[in-house]
């Protein structure tokens, strides 16, 4: 699997999720399993973790890495989408438990090993699935070869915030079909300004996202999971979540206020926290994490 993710901000989740031996625990998004593997030392000796993962490829890591564990019943794995966390979590006997994570977005796996399309910087089928055993799901080439140009341009500067949404929407409408990184990459660049097709990497990223965001529709699915986390909690438990965009953090953090609102939660994070110098020296992907955690009051 080579390097499949680095956790983020390890200590600092920690610290403030304040787990105890024998504590319970949902990872929502176990990826490379550097979480799970945190919360297992926190709660030992008979702590347990459930694991869940859209990706069966992440999962079945997983499943290696945690063998022992997942003999000994300290580690549940399950496939799903968090969409249904709550369903999962309930299936497995995972209710009223001590903290629930979600590390959100596409992982150092998808981007350096999966060969699915999500970066660039490689040449790849245009897939983007999480799932791709997930058949309900459209593939980023669908995306692009099938939306018409206001469609199109509407999904990148929603969910990629791409100033040039509409003229990048032409080009790749004039180059179809688009079945690579490589001719999705040449036909952003071509639809942008001379003048700022020296930055074409930039917006080649936010259209990337934006299709990565669309195909597995990442924001619903966390305005859905997001309640279903918060009910699984015990009095005291946390909810801690990592996002990587301003779109998941709003959504995050409008939910966070909500409940603080509504007298059920305490936000034990005012600002999000960032990374530090020395874990950015060593992870630079960690650059744009911001991570927020609250308490369930009752």
């Amino acid at each position: 699997m080579g390097a499949v993710h680095t956790p983020i901000l390890t200590r600092e989740i920690l610290h403030l999720l304040a787990l105890a031996p024998g504590d319970r625990c949902v990872d929502a998004t176990i990826d490379g399993g550097g979480h799970t593997q945190a919360m297992l030392e926190a709660t030992k000796p008979n702590g347990r973790v459930l694991g869940i993962d859209r990706d069966p490829e992440l999962l079945e890591y997983a499943r290696q890495r945690f063998a022992a564990e997942v003999t000994e019943g300290r580690v549940i794995l399950a496939h799903g989408s968090f969409a249904q966390i709550s369903d999962i979590a309930q299936a497995h006997g995972f209710t009223g438990v001590a903290a629930v994570l979600f590390d959100l977005g596409a992982s150092s796996f998808h981007f350096d090993v999966a060969g699915r399309g999500f970066s660039f910087r490689h040449d790849e089928p245009l897939d983007m699935r999480f799932d791709p055993t997930d058949r309900a799901l459209p593939t980023a080439a669908d995306l692009v070869n099938q939306l018409d140009v206001r469609r199109l341009a509407h999904l990148i500067f929603q969910y990629g915030e791409e100033r040039y949404a509409r003229r990048i929407a032409r080009a790749i409408v004039e180059r179809r079909p688009i079945r690579t990184t490589n001719e999705l990459s040449a036909a952003v660049q071509a639809g942008l300004p001379p003048a700022v097709r020296w930055r074409a990497a930039r917006s080649a990223a936010r259209v990337f996202q934006a299709l990565r965001i669309a195909v597995n529709d990442e924001l619903a699915a966390l305005e859905t999971a997001l309640p279903q986390a918060f009910s699984l909690l015990r009095t005291g438990g946390k909810l801690a979540v990592l996002s990587f965009h301003s779109l998941e953090d709003r959504i995050v953090k409008r939910f966070f206020r909500r409940e603080q609102e509504q007298g059920t939660a305490r936000i034990l994070t005012r600002k999000p926290l960032r990374a530090g110098e020395a874990e950015l020296a060593e992870n630079p992907r960690a650059a744009s994490a911001k991570l927020r955690v609250c308490e369930r009051l009752h």
